[in-house]
């Protein structure tokens, strides 16, 4: 797959296929993704890769966990600002009002908003799941080569026919997701990952993005 067909064609998959991913695929875009770039090469990132009956494990008791109203665990990070100013809040209120309408789902309907997020902890029926970790003492600069890492990931599973979604919200379930991996001491959770193929039966509206000139300046001499 061209670079660029593998940039524009990966987005947000909310609904997969059961269809298994082989393992062979799995080490293959993971040995490649290796080669991200990072700060003086220290490659900040600790990935686990969950499949099977330890994935359906996880996702049972997440899912039981969310839907008996559980507290959140503690947060390590701050997913968003607590006032998100503007562009930045036009655009996030803008990609909710696509994602639940494409849901048939009304702003007040909170039971159906619970239904729609509780799919989260599903891997949204994803048969793999991966788990990117954070040594706590690292830096922001280690944390953006964290988003380079899976962001390569990404693309690299276009290259193989498979789509993913980026999921924070295993954050807030970081205490389940340890009881299963077992990560060592010293790690924060920063998101999981579903992969697998894409359900065509799932309806979505496609997220637009900001005009070029919204966001980038060209200086010339």
């Amino acid at each position: 797959m061209d670079v660029y067909e593998a940039v524009t064609s990966r987005r947000a998959v909310r609904g997969f296929t059961d269809e298994p991913v082989p393992r062979e695929v799995l080490e293959r875009v993971l040995s490649a993704a290796a080669w991200s770039p990072s700060g003086s090469n220290i490659q900040p990132w600790t990935i686990f890769v969950l499949t099977g009956l330890l994935l359906a494990d996880l996702k049972t008791r997440a899912v039981e966990r969310v839907a008996h109203g559980d507290p959140w665990d503690d947060r390590q990070y701050e997913m968003y600002p607590s006032v998100l100013k503007s562009p930045y809040g036009e655009r996030r209120s803008a990609f909710g009002k696509e994602r639940y309408g494409a849901l048939g789902i009304a702003r007040d309907d909170w039971e159906g908003r619970q239904r729609a997020a509780i799919a989260n902890w599903n891997c949204f029926g994803a048969p793999a799941a991966l788990f990117c970790y954070i040594d706590r003492d690292l830096g922001r600069p280690q944390w953006a080569d964290v988003g380079m890492y899976l962001q390569t990931v990404m693309l690299l599973l276009r290259a193989e026919g498979l789509h993913s979604c980026t999921q924070m919200a295993w954050s807030q379930v970081r205490e389940t997701v340890a009881e299963v991996l077992s990560p060592p001491d010293g790690l924060i959770l920063f998101c999981g990952m579903s992969i697998g193929y894409e359900d065509p039966a799932v309806t979505y509206v496609r997220t637009g993005r900001a005009r070029l000139d919204e966001t980038v300046t060209f200086v010339s001499g």
